[in-house]
Order: structure tokens, then C-alpha cells, then sequence
């Protein structure tokens, strides 16, 4: 990867679909779990925990919360073993499965999806920033003078953070710095809310009914929906992790501690702060009204950065399998410049349903890699054909399902039922790696 100490790839390979030299493998449980704490920690993921409470109630909800986490959390931590165990990138599972040529496809909706999150994620710094601004300092951000202000801000801190290392970033900053900050505000956070539930009784809150809009199943997948978004972009980071010797590993572990713990904690804080805030009153607001509210939102701030880094990093390295002749390091300026101009530009909060319909494509596709990569120990193969027409054909019937269950049976949820039916439909269709050469085979060449 771009500007580590030692070489990810033999000199002039592909980088993205090269599997990783051990050499390069440095990440430690330690590393994963702080780097997906400090990813799954983000003001959207809140906002979402404050949709639940209203349409399921408070114990329905929290049962959502904690059963839809530790399943997508599952789910990205088993992602997140094929990719260190093989090396290879996203964009590398995706070619081992679907062959080289049709892995273009998803390759190139992914880098899509990944510039419109990278976008939100700044619309989202902007619009924090400014509630700041105002709150503390009496400042009009929200003119036109002020959103061209914030949005190059925030865009100009991330082009410096992707002119860096991505190993350095994580093991130097989110690892001893970031992490303690984030867990305080949360810490923080958490106690002012809960402060102000047991004033209003705690027994209120946790019987409060919902209002019917929405069924548990449909809740449940509401909940999985934010780890499975970082389905494509797990293995970018997993396979810089030390292959384990036995067991699960490090990058397992890590991982779904990591996620799980963020994921359950902001989901529960949104309907903690939903719970006490006045009614029409948005969630910044509502952070910003708590005592020591401004630093703490401050510091998530900051962290949300890690969202959007992350999202451009990841959509870099997918952008490099298309064209290596541009290091991961160029393609990223090059795609947080894009996102920069969006965000100035684009409606963005009009955009959202475009990104979350986008990303219901990958549901499918990881239920198809996981039933062919991630059972068992046998080596994952690269290279070996152009197309795989059972692994495509079983992806794109899984679209139709996803947005089937959503139209026929809400109820039920959409997710679940489609990771199920692709898993199951591509492990009983998976063939023998042995006619091609292995990714582990490769990263010992």
C-alpha cells in the first residue's frame, strides 16, 4: 500500500489484486479493533438508533440493536478473515470470484457508492461544524460564503490525511490517540442522557410502545444495514493484518469486538437522545444541548473523518485493480477532490436513498464471496477464469431478492434472507481452487 516501510507487492504488480507480502501484514488484533471502533462510530449510525424507538418501542428496539449488531458485525469479521488469510483486497475477492473481466462491474459500482458515502460524510462535517459555529461562537455558517468555507475545510484536512500512510495513520493516531478520545465522548454522552432518562423514569422509557410503522424483522435489518455498507471495503484493511497460526485470528476478533461495541453503543445512544430531546428537535442539536455537549460532538467530529477517509481509501484501492498504472495514493486525491466538488454542489440528503439503494447490491455479492471463499482452509484462487457465470448469475438473482422481500414481505426483513440465499446457493456451486494458483500460494512467491 501506499508509503509503508516494506513493499506490499512485487514491483510493478497490480497492488489490489496481489496478494499482500508478509512483510507487509503489521496490523495486530489491537489495530483492528481500534481501527473498527473508530469507524463504526459516526453521527449517522446515531440518527438511525433515533428512527427505531418511535416505530418498535424501546425493548424491540434494543433487541434490534444488540442481535442486528452482533450479526453484521459477524459478518464483516468473517469478511475480514478471508482477506487476511488470502491478502488480497476487496477488489481481489471480488476477481477470485466472479472472474477478472465481470469483477469490473461490481469493482466500478463500488468505487460509486464509496464517492457518494465519501460525499455525506462531508456534508455531514459541514453541517456539524456549522451547528457549532453557531452555538458557540454566534457564527452564520449556513450562508453560501460559509458552506464553501467548512466543506474545503474538512476536504482539505482529508487530501493531507490520504497524502500519508494508511498504516501509519491507524497504528499511530486511531490506535493511541483517536480511540481514547472517541470513548470518552461517547462515555460522556452516554451519562448525560442517562442522567436525564432517569429523571424522567426509567420505567417510561422501557416500556414505551411503538407506534407499529415498522416490524421487528424490518428493524433487525435496519440494524444490519450499517456494517453490512462496510462489507466492500473490510478486506482493504484485513489483509495488512498478521496471518493467524491458529484459530480465528486477530483480525477476526478484532474486528467484530471492535464494530460490534461502536455499532451497539451509538445505535443505543440515538435512542437515548430521541428519548429525552423535545420533539422536531434534530440530533445535533439535541448533542449540543447536553453539558459538555460541544466538546463531545466535537470529538465524534473529528472521528467521522475516519468514515470518510476510510471510504476514499478503500475506493482508491478498487480504482487502482482498474487502472495500476496510478498508485492507490494518486487515486485517492484524485477521488477526495471529486468528493470535495460534490459535496459543494449535489443535494446531497436527496441523494441518500440512490446511496442506500446502491448499496443493497452488496448484500448479494458478499453472500456469494463468503459461500465461495470463507469456508473452510482451502486456498483462495486468483486469476483462474474470466467470468464465473454461476457466481454472477446467483448475484444478480440475489438483487431480484433483496428488492423482492423489500416489496412482498417487509416484514421480514431484506438482508437476512438474501445473505442466506446467496451464501447457500454459492457454496453448494463452489468448485476446487486447484485449477488455479492460490492467493496464500502467491503472497509466499
Amino acid at each position: 500500500m501506499a508509503n509503508t516501510n516494506a513493499p506490499s507487492a512485487p514491483d510493478g504488480a497490480n497492488e489490489a489484486l496481489t496478494p499482500l507480502r508478509e512483510s507487509g501484514r503489521v496490523f495486530q488484533r489491537r489495530d483492528h479493533m481500534a481501527l473498527w471502533f473508530s469507524l463504526g462510530v459516526g453521527l449517522l449510525v446515531m440518527q438511525i438508533g433515533a428512527y427505531l424507538v418511535p416505530a418498535v418501542g424501546t425493548r424491540d428496539a434494543v433487541l434490534a440493536i444488540v442481535l442486528g449488531s452482533c450479526i453484521g458485525a459477524g459478518l464483516l469479521a468473517w469478511t475480514a478473515r478471508v482477506g487476511c488469510e488470502s491478502g488480497l483486497a476487496s477488489a481481489g475477492l471480488m476477481n477470485a470470484t466472479y472472474g477478472s473481466a465481470f469483477a469490473r462491474l461490481p469493482v466500478v459500482l463500488n468505487i460509486v457508492q464509496l464517492v457518494g458515502w465519501t460525499t455525506f460524510e462531508l456534508v455531514i462535517m459541514r453541517e456539524g461544524t456549522q451547528a457549532i459555529g453557531g452555538q458557540a461562537f454566534g457564527w452564520s455558517l449556513g450562508s453560501p460564503l460559509g458552506t464553501v468555507l467548512t466543506t474545503l475545510l474538512w476536504g482539505a484536512v482529508l487530501l493531507a490525511l490520504l497524502a500519508g500512510s494508511m498504516v501509519k495513520l491507524v497504528r499511530r493516531f486511531v490506535t493511541r490517540f483517536g480511540l481514547p478520545l472517541v470513548v470518552l465522548s461517547l462515555a460522556w454522552l452516554t451519562w448525560q442522557f442517562a442522567s436525564r432518562l432517569q429523571a424522567k423514569g426509567l420505567e417510561a422509557f422501557w416500556s414505551r410502545p411503538g407506534d407499529g410503522s415498522m416490524g421487528m424483522f424490518g428493524a433487525l435489518d435496519l440494524v444490519i444495514a450499517m456494517p453490512v455498507s462496510w462489507l466492500p471495503l473490510v478486506a482493504d484493511y484485513a489483509r495488512h493484518g498478521k496471518r493467524s497460526t491458529g484459530g480465528l485470528g486477530g483480525a477476526f476478533s478484532g474486528t467484530w469486538i471492535g464494530y460490534v461495541l461502536a455499532n451497539i453503543w451509538c445505535y443505543a445512544l440515538g435512542v437515548m437522545v430521541v428519548s429525552v430531546a423535545e420533539p422536531g428537535t434534530n440530533l445535533v442539536a439535541a448533542l449540543l444541548l447536553a453539558q459538555g455537549g460541544l466538546v463531545a460532538l466535537g470529538l465524534i467530529l473529528i472521528d467521522e473523518l475516519d468514515n470518510a477517509y476510510g471510504d476514499v481509501y478503500s475506493g482508491s484501492v478498487s480504482a487502482h485493480s482498474l487502472q495500476p498504472r496510478w498508485s492507490v495514493r494518486r487515486w485517492g486525491l484524485l477521488l477526495a477532490s471529486v468528493c470535495i466538488a460534490f459535496a459543494l454542489v449535489l443535494p446531497m440528503h436527496s441523494l441518500e436513498p440512490f446511496l442506500l439503494l446502491l448499496s443493497s447490491v452488496f448484500v448479494p455479492l458478499y453472500g456469494v464471496i463468503l459461500g465461495r471463499l470463507g469456508t473452510g482452509n482451502a486456498p483462495v484462487p486468483v486469476g483462474t477464469r474470466r467470468v464465473d457465470l454461476p457466481a454472477a448469475a446467483i448475484w444478480i438473482a440475489g438483487i431480484a431478492i433483496y428488492h423482492a422481500c423489500a416489496a412482498w414481505a417487509p416484514q421480514w426483513g431484506s438482508a437476512l434472507p438474501t445473505l442466506a440465499i446467496t451464501f447457500a446457493l454459492a457454496w453448494i456451486t463452489r468448485q476446487s481452487p486447484a485449477g488455479g494458483r492460490s492467493a496464500l500460494a502467491q503472497s509466499r512467491g
